[in-house]
């Protein structure tokens, strides 16, 4: 049996959010542990700063640098400012756990679709009336509003796992169906075009899901990111413009 290297655990490679949720934690034990030895707040402060930038280094996208960065000080800056008992912090993170559950840790942060994203997408994919468009963790609702938008005509479909997140989509998009659960056991057997706006970690799982399950003809579309490698099955096809944000949108259609 060959032998393995000892496994690695680094912040890079949890889930998001937990790398930013161990080093804000980690930076308040470390604000105790160093006020609890006499050292000024002053230092403590800049210590423990500095130990959530170092920790925000590895991320590799911009955004998460900066949320990973940022939350302790102002989380501090907070708690400080309104002299409230520092197991208040706790609040928040409770409400975002309850927007955003353990379970959709592996998929799309909560960001919404670009207004006007879309708009020229129906001149690279055409579809017919009545066609099944599926936005696969609708969030609340930005994608399948720019879906809307390109293909009023279509029957609109929306999944995400937050039951907060999936109510409030519903309320904003009374016209496309909107349901509760795992957008990996959606069956894409029946859907026309499927939608992703997910992390550059999910685009392989989808082009063998979308190779699996899609019909011929039908067509994946994903803002931003695009599938890690061109498969076989799935053809990609001239890409609109970037959207107005500047996130391209990536077509493919399966042979």
């Amino acid at each position: 049996m060959p032998i393995r290297p000892p496994a690695t655990v680094s912040l890079l490679r949890l889930p998001w959010p937990l790398p930013a949720l161990l080093t804000w934690a980690a930076c308040w034990v470390c604000w105790l542990g160093l006020r609890a030895v006499g050292v000024s707040p002053l230092i403590a402060l800049f210590t423990t700063t500095a130990l959530g930038v170092i920790c925000a280094v590895p991320q590799q996208r911009r955004w998460r640098r900066l949320m990973v960065a940022a939350g302790y000080p102002l989380s501090f800056a907070m708690l400080g400012a309104a002299q409230i008992p520092a197991w208040a912090w706790l609040l928040p993170l409770a409400l975002l756990a309850l927007v955003y559950p353990m379970r959709a840790w592996h998929d799309a942060p909560l960001f919404p679709t670009p207004v006007g994203a879309l708009r020229r997408l129906p001149e690279v994919v055409p579809l017919a009336a009545g066609a099944v468009v599926l936005d696969a963790g609708c969030g609340l609702g930005d994608g399948l509003i720019a879906l809307h938008a390109a293909y009023p005509q279509a029957r609109l479909r929306g999944t995400e796992w937050s039951w907060p997140l999936r109510l409030a989509c519903a309320l904003r998009c009374p016209w496309a169906q909107v349901r509760q659960g795992d957008i990996w056991h959606d069956d894409w057997r029946e859907v026309d075009l499927i939608y992703l706006f997910q992390r550059p970690e999910s685009m392989s799982r989808a082009a063998s899901k979308a190779v699996v399950e899609l019909r011929p003809g039908a067509w994946l579309v994903s803002l931003e990111f695009p599938l890690p490698d061109e498969h076989p099955d799935l053809r990609p096809q001239p890409s609109p413009s970037s959207s107005p944000g500047g996130k391209p949108v990536w077509v493919y259609r399966r042979a």
